[in-house]
């Protein structure tokens, strides 16, 4: 079938009539998009990669053990969605990727049914960086299938529990908006599994609620934590007067607050836990004023309280941490959640810092197994761990990439260039964006390259041995990539000067003029010409300047008194970003935390402030994320803000053309409630721009007048930062929760319009150049994990070779495709017959397929290689390799019946590649052919021939490999026909004697010959080796071919003369016995003898 269908197809192109050429393509005048664009329905082949990392992991949120199965767990990531594993972390599923929110707070079974899973989306914590939700997710079935059950307005859910008896009786703890008031907030109860929902406790303005616990013999009693806390751009307090500890009786539909024993200030956040061995005692961790706290133990369910000691979680601040558990298997046994987590074994009296050593701290969840007392499964900010001695030793899950990156860089390094990243709390990252390992890209491809929480880093261009990261509030290094040495360069105030306010990401500027000339902020602009060494401020205080103190929280001015934590707090009036023009040198761009951007035309020299509530639509208090002045335009500039630190989400985009004069908004079908981070501008087509959103990336064609959302290879995920990597054409996403992504070689989006998707039938897009080598075989030379286990962690590399992007307009389908899909819509009518021949048709069909030529500049085909004809922009790859020349067997087995097989490496080189359709053996040619170069990747360590003369010899190991098949295949028939013969005389009407003996000699003649070529029966059978076979020797011969680009060796050649003329002997014998037979069976079929097949 293989052969016929080359052949077919080779016959079909002489007749083709040529479509509308690519040339021709790219001269049509594109037009815009206004509303709805075609290209929302188009991407989805274009997918983006994960890259990890996951050396390092990210913030776990909530974790759940499966009751009945131990090895069965679920995790909430705070900013990376749910994931589950069946076999205790050997391998992870994410089941909650096509949801609409990311950022997650706790996770709860159901006790009666762990089939049925709760989830409360939007973190628990207080932080500066927290994702938002949108309310409570349940599933039936084991977190394959969600629904949204409602408290959408919550943002931020602390806890939900089931009752033991009853599924749909459900307590959610919500704490709601962290930046703003209202929205749903409090303890919540359902009765109808989610239905409706009644409010119990908390009030409508600042009250939340932030635990709960049941009692384990009663579930009519609860216990639960309000909290009220305010966070906003300048500052954060993390108490109120309505924070309180709180017992109901009868289900949670009414509520006493317990205040006998507990302090009457201001409390914060507090951790609630009971006794399970003793539901009478009952704990609660309780931050008071100025990160203060204590332990407090109730013995009589919450009557009265007695202070056990002074113990409060600190880091970060209690806002971060404070969860607080009983164990299961020991009384009075407590874990306090903080930065380094707290063990008390007297019922609180007493704390201890748990083991904490080769294990990341900031520890946020902790789980128990019933089966193992010295057990625990604890999520920090680094991931998951394991300890099976009771924090004694740790045990690392290296394979969840879910870390947390706020900014991302690329070099230019040959051949692979590198990515940066600056973490949440897992310090600044760098990896490979590919690697020339058949394994992909691995944990142990990555390192730490600046300690502490990372930030924006940044590349020196042309240099990829000197790179710039920051830890938070402007600690700047430079980083000698070479030698791994860290050099601070932070910029100092001067005598008498006050102290340099730096943002928590403090924007730092590579000058597009000069490479080694770097801006950086903090209030104020500093500029250094050598590479950080000293530095000038160019500017004065572009801020504001404001006490933060005096500025409004909970709605108004609060008393110095009140439970302020600096340490939870950013700096405040600081530039969040800088921007230089590349078209005019010195147009610098500053953006401000407090709602302005400031413009000088003389590189620092002077500066012109713009209020950005003069931006249409944009409110006055509006953050700026990001500036990026146009690649193209001196006059052209685009600001990213976001309001969300006031409680807007609204996404606000704009664009001037005149250096700040005057503004036009970009937002367009951006949706509501998604906040913008970042945009990037093609380096080629002006028009193309990429913008990282809280839920996705989107592009634009079209300069921004519409946006299409990129799904393809990324789930619903925060992207805070994105880069180009111009070389490659590669657009670099750097997700808070999810790792990096790769778009690779998105080339493609600069080709399209809205006029040639609708219009075109059919587009083959510009190739890149292919790098031409032999992976390395790192763990095996097998492209999957070796023998490192399932547990271990590969992220993928782009496909080997050259990748073809191509648009086809609409899907190409059987008749019998075009006919179910037809009936499915028919469900309320009759179906008609179709009819016998048109049945009949379909019975004979043949699936419609694109097929990709690959020739080389003369114009000799060097590969064919088919993909499904699917509707859309989609890639598939050829892997420089010729098409395998393994026999084709009549009885097909299945490595016969693929059509992509491959076989040995061609040349490097310049090729062409044209596309067509064969639609059931009508071949069509749908474009033009696209040139591109396969360039080899490495020089041998010996010097050898030229790839031009391996690839002759690979060539002329092919064809004697073609020869050695048609022998062995003409000698296995010859002898099954003269075996059949012998059969056909004895149902002949001829005298034995004669004819016996003449067939009975050729059948020994091919076995004799068989014998020489394959090697003796006898001997095989028990592996007792003889002398060499013809298999022998080309196996020996592609051994030393199959995985290297050095060419033959003598030997190669030697042995493949043997084999050759082995070959031209053997098919003379052949050939001399093949006529014999023929003879013969003229003769018995002259006797009437039956037929014979073939």
């Amino acid at each position: 079938m293989k052969l016929r269908y080359l052949l077919l197809f080779s016959i079909a192109i002489t007749f083709l009539f040529p479509a509308e050429t690519t040339a021709q393509r790219k001269k049509k005048q594109k037009t815009t998009i206004t509303s709805s664009s075609v290209l929302d329905s188009v991407l989805s082949g274009l997918k983006f990669r994960s890259i990890g990392p996951a050396f390092m992991s990210g913030r776990i949120a909530d974790i759940e053990i499966h009751p009945n199965n131990e090895n069965i767990w679920y995790i909430a990531v705070g900013s990376g969605g749910v994931w589950k594993t069946v076999n205790s972390g050997t391998t992870w599923t994410p089941i909650f990727d096509d949801q609409p929110t990311y950022s997650i707070g706790t996770i709860t079974l159901d006790p009666q049914n762990p089939n049925i899973v709760w989830v409360g989306s939007g973190e628990d914590s207080g932080g500066r960086h927290v994702g938002y939700g949108d309310g409570v997710y349940k599933s039936m079935d084991g977190g394959q299938t969600w629904i949204n059950v409602g408290l959408k307005n919550s943002e931020h859910i602390s806890r939900i529990i089931v009752h033991p008896e009853d599924s749909d009786t459900v307590w959610v703890t919500a704490q709601g908006p962290l930046w703003s008031k209202g929205g749903d907030r409090g303890v919540y109860k359902t009765t109808d599994g989610g239905q409706t929902w009644n409010k119990t406790l908390g009030d409508n303005e600042w009250v939340g609620a932030t635990d709960l616990e049941i009692d384990p013999d009663n579930p009519d009693i609860l216990y639960a934590a309000t909290w009220q806390r305010h966070r906003t751009v300048a500052a954060y307090v993390g108490g109120g007067p309505g924070t309180g500890l709180y017992k109901s009786t009868d289900g949670g539909d009414t509520w006493t607050e317990l205040k006998t024993g507990l302090p009457d200030t201001w409390m914060g956040k507090t951790g609630l836990a009971i006794s399970p061995q003793n539901p009478d005692v009952i704990y609660a961790a309780v931050e008071e004023e100025r990160r203060t706290g204590g332990l407090y133990r109730s013995e009589n369910g919450g009557q009265s309280w007695e202070k056990q000691s002074a113990t409060v979680s600190g880091g970060t601040g209690p806002h971060y941490y404070q969860e607080l558990y009983a164990s299961p298997h020991h009384e009075g046994v407590l874990y306090l959640m903080d930065n380094n987590l707290q063990i008390s074994e007297d019922g609180g009296k007493n704390f201890y810092r748990m083991n904490e050593k080769n294990k990341h701290g900031d520890n946020h969840a902790i789980a128990f197994k019933m089966s193992d007392p010295d057990y625990l499964l604890v999520g920090s900010d680094g991931g998951l761990y394991e300890s099976f001695d009771h924090t004694k030793t740790w045990k690392y899950i290296e394979n969840l990439p879910v870390t947390q990156f706020y900014k991302v860089a690329v070099d230019d390094a040959e051949p692979f260039y590198n990515v940066f990243g600056g973490t949440q709390d897992n310090s600044t990252e760098s990896g490979p964006s590919r690697t020339n390992s058949m394994q992909g890209i691995q944990n142990s491809d990555w390192r730490v390259i600046l300690n502490w929480d990372g930030h924006q880093p940044a590349t020196e261009p042309g240099n990829p041995d000197i790179m710039y990261a920051e830890r938070q509030e402007g600690t700047l290094s430079r980083i000698d990539m070479k030698t791994g040495e860290v050099t601070d360069i932070q910029p100092q105030a001067a005598a008498n000067e006050k102290t340099e306010r730096f943002n928590w990401d403090a924007p730092i500027l590579v000058s597009p003029h000069n490479p080694t000339t770097i801006y950086f902020a903090s209030q104020r602009v500093w500029k250094s010409e050598n590479r950080g060494d000293e530095w000038t401020a160019i500017s004065g205080d572009l801020t504001k300047n404001e006490e933060r103190i005096t500025l409004p929280i909970y709605g108004k001015q609060q008393s110095w008194d009140a439970p302020w934590d600096v340490y939870a707090m950013s700096n405040y009036n600081t530039i969040t970003s800088l921007a230089e023009s590349p078209v005019q040198k010195g147009l610098l761009y500053a953006g401000t935390d407090d709602g302005s951007i400031q413009i000088s035309e003389n590189d620092g020299g002077s500066w012109r402030k713009i209020n950005v509530g003069s931006m249409p639509g944009v409110p006055a208090t509006a953050f700026v994320n990001d500036i990026k002045a146009d690649l193209f335009d001196a006059s052209t500039v685009y600001v990213v803000l976001d309001n969300h630190k006031y409680g807007d989400f609204t996404p606000y985009l704009v664009k001037s053309t005149d250096k700040g004069k005057t503004w036009t908004s970009l937002r367009n079908n951006i949706p509501d409630r998604t906040l913008v981070w970042r945009i990037v501008q093609d380096h080629v087509q002006p028009n193309l721009l990429f913008l990282a959103s809280e839920f996705g990336i989107y592009v634009s064609i079209n300069g921004g007048k519409h946006w299409t959302m990129m799904k393809g290879g990324v789930p619903t995920i925060s992207f805070r930062d994105l880069a180009i990597q111009r070389r490659e054409n590669d657009l670099v996403g750097a997700s808070f929760g999810r790792g990096f992504y790769i778009l690779d070689d998105y080339t493609a989006l600069r080709e399209i319009s809205e006029d040639n998707l609708q219009n075109e039938k059919a587009m083959l897009f510009p190739v890149r150049d292919a790098w031409w080598y032999i992976p390395k075989s790192h763990l095996s030379f097998e492209a999957d994990k070796g023998s490192q286990g399932d547990n271990h962690f590969i992220a993928p590399n782009p496909d080997f070779g050259a990748l073809f992007t191509y648009y086809l307009k609409d899907n190409y389908e059987t008749s019998k495709a075009k006919r179910k899909a037809k009936e499915k819509n028919m469900t309320n009518s009759d179906v008609p017959f179709a009819g016998w021949e048109a049945l009949e048709k379909e019975v004979l069909e043949t699936e419609p397929k694109l097929v990709f030529t690959v020739t080389d500049m003369q114009g000799n085909v060097v590969r064919n290689i088919t993909a499904p004809a699917k509707k859309g922009i989609n890639r598939i790859a050829w892997d420089l390799r010729y098409p395998s020349l393994d026999p084709i067997s009549l009885q097909q087995r299945e490595t016969d019946k693929d059509e992509n097989t491959s076989g040995l490496l061609a040349p490097p080189g310049d090729y062409k590649v044209t596309m067509y359709l064969n639609d059931n053996g009508n071949v069509t040619k749908l474009s033009d052919a696209e040139t591109f170069v396969v360039k080899p990747l490495n020089e041998s360590s010996i010097k050898t021939v030229t790839p031009q003369k391996a690839s002759e010899f690979w060539r002329t190991y092919e064809a004697t490999q073609r020869s050695v098949a048609q022998l062995n295949m003409g000698l296995e028939k010859s002898i099954n026909r003269a075996k059949a013969m012998q059969t056909a005389l004895m149902r002949s009407r001829i005298t034995p004697g004669a004819m016996n003996e003449r067939i009975a000699k050729v059948l020994k003649d091919l076995q004799t010959l068989q014998t020489e070529l394959n090697g003796n029966y006898a001997r095989n059978e028990i592996g007792e080796k003889g002398k060499p076979t013809l298999g022998d020797r080309m196996f020996a011969i592609y051994r030393g071919i199959e995985r290297s680009t050095y060419g033959p060796t003598t030997s190669h050649n030697q042995q493949l003369q043997i084999v050759k003329a082995q070959i031209s002997s053997s098919l003379a014998q052949l050939k001399l016995s093949q006529a014999a037979l023929d003879a013969l069976y003229t003769e018995l079929q002259n006797a009437g003898a039956p037929y014979i097949e073939n």
